[in-house]
């Protein structure tokens, strides 16, 4: 099977591609290399599968061209939301992206689209009654990132209703692991302030919770969702909440230097897991990867 990574140089993306060669995949990535690497792309390029890397923006109709010329069957687009970036040009350049990416599954016959939403913006804050969060909760988007997220999700509905063209949208929660930039997220962010030597910031009182998932396992979740879950949003996350001072206490170890308080940002959702059912029985999917051993895992 051909398929085709968005955002394939980035850090889900390059992990995706690793997983699609191994699998004896025909993959073609497309990034414009604005925040990916071709460096992630070192252990791909070596492995001697078909691959073929496009340095091409998504935006652009060199893409429609480009789909019309490889005519992948599923489209893993996972370039719309660069991580850490969240101005309102970004955030619009996403749904530009997306928009293409279904127009040319709609023009060229691509069997099905498969992205990834933030999950912790797309539900916003969620009660504690209501927590682990289920696909089926109201969702009070978090923000312009959870905004966009919604209309991403909405697109998707929309392209599949109107043109028939297949999607699979997975709710990620916090996902970590090799190959994250500072930026990404907060296991990055701590890792850095190791290797630095210096004491992270917490966004907060460090109480707020999170839902982190190692990056095989959503790698997992993404190559099953090629061929299952259609016409779905799917969370993918482990159902166990983790306190951000607690993250720090279990990746730093005994005498790590005491975190910092800052005000509280963007990620000022208070708490966020997500329930794994529907990803059980759509994707027959379960994380397996618990925090201490992906957390061992890390660069460095």
């Amino acid at each position: 099977m051909r398929v085709m990574v968005v955002g394939g140089a980035g850090f889900i993306g390059s992990h995706l591609v690793d997983r699609l060669l191994a699998e004896q995949y025909a993959v073609d990535v497309v990034d414009d290399l604005s925040t990916g690497t071709l460096a992630n792309l070192a252990a791909a390029r070596a492995s001697g599968g078909e691959l073929k890397i496009h340095h091409l923006d998504a935006c652009t109709d060199d893409f429609l061209s480009l789909v019309a010329l490889r005519v992948p069957e599923v489209v893993f687009h996972l370039g719309w939301l660069p991580p850490g970036h969240t101005q309102p040009a970004v955030l619009a350049r996403g749904l530009h992206s997306t928009l293409n990416v279904l127009e040319a599954a709609r023009l060229h016959g691509v069997a099905k689209v498969v992205t990834t939403l933030p999950a912790v913006a797309l539900y916003g804050d969620v009660p504690v009654r209501d927590q682990p969060v289920k696909e089926g909760q109201a969702r009070t988007p978090h923000g312009p990132t959870g905004v966009v997220a919604d209309a991403v999700s909405q697109l998707l509905a929309a392209y599949r209703a109107d043109h028939d063209v297949e999607f699979t949208a997975l709710a990620v929660s916090s996902v970590y692991g090799p190959r994250q930039r500072p930026d990404g997220g907060v296991v990055a962010a701590f890792a850095e302030s190791l290797v630095r030597g210096v004491p992270p910031v917490f966004h907060g009182d460090g109480r707020q919770t999170r839902d982190f998932v190692f990056i095989d396992d959503v790698v997992d979740a993404l190559v099953r969702a090629a061929q299952r879950g259609s016409g779905l949003v799917i969370n993918v996350g482990t159902g166990t909440p983790t306190s951000i001072r607690d993250l720090w206490a279990a990746l730093a170890g005994p005498g790590a230097p005491r975190a910092l308080v800052g005000e509280p940002t963007q990620a000022g959702v208070a708490r966020c897991s997500l329930s794994p059912t529907r990803a059980r029985i759509h994707l027959s999917w379960a994380s397996w990867t618990d925090l201490n051993a992906g957390l061992a895992q890390l660069d460095g």
